[in-house]
């Protein structure tokens, strides 16, 4: 399944929908406490959450990339249909140069692997050195409880899969006419991707916000997959503002589309390009 593509910078940019996450509502939190969450779930109206999970395919003049990898064969059939969207646009996993990740999630990362083998044979891994230090520190996993520990088994399996091809990184320019952003709090060292352009530009900002119509009218609204949530929610604002003040392009790993951030009283809104 694919989305829209748009054209930024060097790159023609291809939205991958490789399926759609569902959690029951009482996974938002907010941090002004539980009134607020409360306030905040009937806001919702839905017992569920339902978001898209999303990766892009990068195309330019230094070859085929991916941000984000989606979730392969491992969270079953109703996810990992990246694979096909793939394969419908007429790229092979073999073609991909490169796989930029924002996080070191389940449905960001493991779609780098086919078993205990590299489904991208020829891709260098490129993720945050922060993301690295953290999923790699053993007190760090110890302080997770088990259900919380899956990116430190993440970690282990790409370091043992791609090994010498992991590229960690630092904020700047990562392949031409690509910048690393810092976004932390949804985990340690998550990051987006500025994609920069004369006319327009495009953040790809991972999990920075997973409800589009929500979260941007209220940012201090989270989830309970925010590894810092207070710290994700001043990251939030941020980028929301960043985004509305430049008039960035945005898109997410769990967002709906390309769009574009306004200014509302109170918050902001995200509107679709």
């Amino acid at each position: 399944m694919t989305n829209h593509s748009l054209h930024v910078g060097q790159y023609d940019v291809t939205l991958l929908l490789d399926g759609l996450f569902e959690a029951p509502a009482d996974v938002l939190i907010h941090a002004d406490g539980d009134v607020a969450r409360q306030h905040a779930i009937a806001n919702w109206g839905k017992p569920t959450l339902r978001v898209d999970v999303n990766c892009f395919l990068l195309r330019g003049p230094a070859g085929v990339f991916l941000v984000d990898a989606g979730t392969g064969t491992s969270w079953g059939p109703k996810y990992g249909h990246a694979r096909a969207a793939l394969r419908d646009v007429g790229v092979s996993p073999d073609e991909i140069r490169g796989v930029l990740l924002t996080h070191i999630h389940g449905d960001h990362a493991l779609g780098l692997f086919d078993g205990d083998e590299a489904y991208f044979p020829h891709a260098d891994v490129f993720v945050s050195e922060r993301d690295m230090a953290f999923f790699t520190d053993p007190a760090e996993r110890e302080a997770l409880p088990e259900a919380r520990r899956g990116g430190f088994k993440i970690a282990e399996q790409l370091l043992r899969v791609y090994g010498p091809r992991i590229r960690r990184i630092g904020a700047g320019e990562v392949l031409p006419g690509i910048e690393m952003h810092p976004l932390p709090g949804h985990t340690p060292g998550h990051i987006g991707y500025l994609l920069r352009g004369n006319d327009r530009s495009l953040l790809l900002w991972g999990d920075t916000l997973h409800l589009g119509d929500l979260q941007p009218g209220d940012p201090k609204i989270g989830l309970a997959y925010d590894l810092g949530p207070a710290q994700a929610v001043g990251t939030r604002m941020a980028a929301l503002e960043d985004a509305a003040r430049e008039g960035w392009i945005v898109a997410g790993g769990h967002i709906t589309g390309f769009g574009r951030v306004v200014r509302e009283t109170p918050g902001y809104r995200l509107l679709p390009v």
